[in-house]
């Protein structure tokens, strides 16, 4: 049977990139097939396809076109649901669980933005006698969108969702470690949204990817990843004044207060930190204690995690999957040896396979005093957490806002007043009480400080790549 090979979606055709690159499954280095692999003659064709179908067609005025392309692909991707969360769990190494959370995330997504953009509208007011102002959201053209590889789908559609709601076409860039998913998007692509509309490749190398952010061509960037790279973005986009929505990195601190429900409170700190085996912007990395509970809670942990059974994503035992590649399990591996230097190690974890080619590697926790230490103030992408503790609010509140970070973080407190005083007091775009990693397409998320720009979900995400346009008519 001749392994599947994955084309690029470039104005309604494929196309093969300037090289092919090979597909692995993280968890076994099994080859699973190819994919071709784009660069800066790719990301052109995708740029000039997309300003083509923005200035020469119907898509950008037509809203009912465009929700009723919405509607289609979330039918689509619902149809081929089973296939995608099998490839994913593959190529991605994430548990079945986990690629099933993220594809079935992700219909709704485009549902809700389908309806967006039918219900998005301006005002209008006769404002002094004899004067009609009108207020029209128009889009602002070619949205380019970047993708990383965490979580390809969701993170795709989050991004070029609300870019299609608002009437933009879009230029997208598809991470090369899941070649083979982004094939499979692109197939169900092809299929339900006009030619040129969506353009997308996949990359392994960094020709493309800057051609999207820096082209005349295109209007609006999105991207989410880390924060080195999105400050990259930044400084590129910054000459030609190009809007930018980054979702970028987290340092999520989780608060346990004494009074919190230990039996609720401990499976969910699990899996914040193995979920996605932490390559995650939201994962729990930071498990702040009150001293009152932390005994009983830190015991709790430790056993959890030392429970936590490490394998290949397609195999039902596996509570955990495998890192993206080898590389990653194995810089996951010698940042824990060198927090032995200043944390005690509660959990050491280690390669599962130290003499392997694998991307397997067991959850680690560290206990950690000092909150300018790297455990703390560096986002690890993996799974590893540190445990901290606190004496009172206060003492909460200085250590959750002691990273550079402020994408999210969660409150467990059976106190009724507690969860809100403490939460808004974080600096962070989503607060949690008495859960985790809980979102809704109809609500807003996105970082503050360096983890991010810009706000994805609910409304706000279809401003995100519209300008406002002030018509104003005079009569008699």
């Amino acid at each position: 049977m001749t392994p599947p090979h994955a084309r690029n979606l470039i104005d309604g055709q494929w196309r093969d990139g300037h090289a092919i690159g090979t597909s692995v499954d993280p968890a076994t280095g099994e080859t699973l097939g190819t994919y071709a692999d784009g660069g800066a003659v790719t990301a052109r064709a995708a740029i000039d396809a997309a300003r083509r179908a923005f200035d020469e067609t119907d898509w950008s005025r037509d809203r009912h076109l465009r929700a009723g392309v919405l509607f289609a692909l979330a039918d689509a991707l619902a149809a081929r649901r089973d296939e995608l969360v099998h490839l994913l769990s593959r190529e991605n190494g994430k548990t079945l669980a986990n690629a099933g959370m993220e594809v079935d995330g992700t219909i709704p997504k485009l549902r809700y933005n389908a309806a967006l953009a039918l219900t998005d509208l301006g005002r209008a007011a006769e404002v002094v006698p004899g004067s009609y102002s009108t207020v029209l959201p128009q889009p602002l053209g070619v949205a380019a969108v970047i993708v990383p590889w965490n979580s390809p789908i969701i993170l795709s559609v989050r991004s070029f969702a609300p870019a299609l709601a608002a009437g933009c076409t879009v230029a997208m860039k598809m991470p090369a470690q899941t070649g083979l998913v982004n094939g499979l998007l692109y197939e169900i692509l092809a299929e339900t949204v006009p030619a040129g509309v969506i353009n997308a490749f996949t990359e392994s190398g960094n020709e493309g990817a800057p051609l999207l952010v820096t082209d005349e061509h295109t209007d609006v960037v999105s991207y989410t990843g880390s924060t080195a790279v999105g400050a990259a973005i930044m400084a590129a986009a910054a000459p030609r004044l190009k809007p930018l929505s980054l979702e970028l990195g987290g340092k999520t601190p989780m608060i346990v207060f004494d009074d919190a429900d230990l039996d609720a409170v401990v499976p969910v700190l699990v899996a914040g930190i193995t979920t996605f085996a932490g390559q995650f912007c939201m994962a729990g990395s930071r498990i702040l204690a009150q001293r009152g509970i932390a005994d009983r809670l830190r015991d709790r942990l430790v056993q959890a995690l030392t429970e936590v059974r490490v394998g290949p994503g397609t195999d039902p035992a596996s509570t955990m999957g495998s890192m993206i590649d080898r590389a990653q399990a194995e810089r996951v591996d010698r940042i824990v040896e060198e927090a032995s230097a200043y944390a005690k190690v509660l959990v050491r974890g280690g390669l599962v396979n130290p003499d392997g080619l694998d991307g397997l590697v067991r959850p680690a926790l560290l206990e950690v005093e000092d909150v300018s230490s790297a455990a703390v103030q560096d986002e690890i992408f993996g799974p590893v957490a540190t445990f901290e503790l606190f004496d009172d609010e206060d003492d909460a509140v200085r250590r959750a806002n002691a990273t550079r970070y402020g994408l999210a973080a969660s409150v467990w407190s059976r106190d009724v007043d507690r969860p809100l005083r403490v939460a808004r007091r974080i600096d962070a775009g989503t607060v949690w009480t008495n859960d985790w990693a809980v979102t809704f397409d109809q609500m807003e998320e996105g970082g503050f400080k360096h983890s991010g720009l810009g706000r994805l979900n609910g409304h706000r995400a279809i401003e995100e790549f519209q300008e406002v346009k002030h018509l104003v008519h005079r009569i008699g």
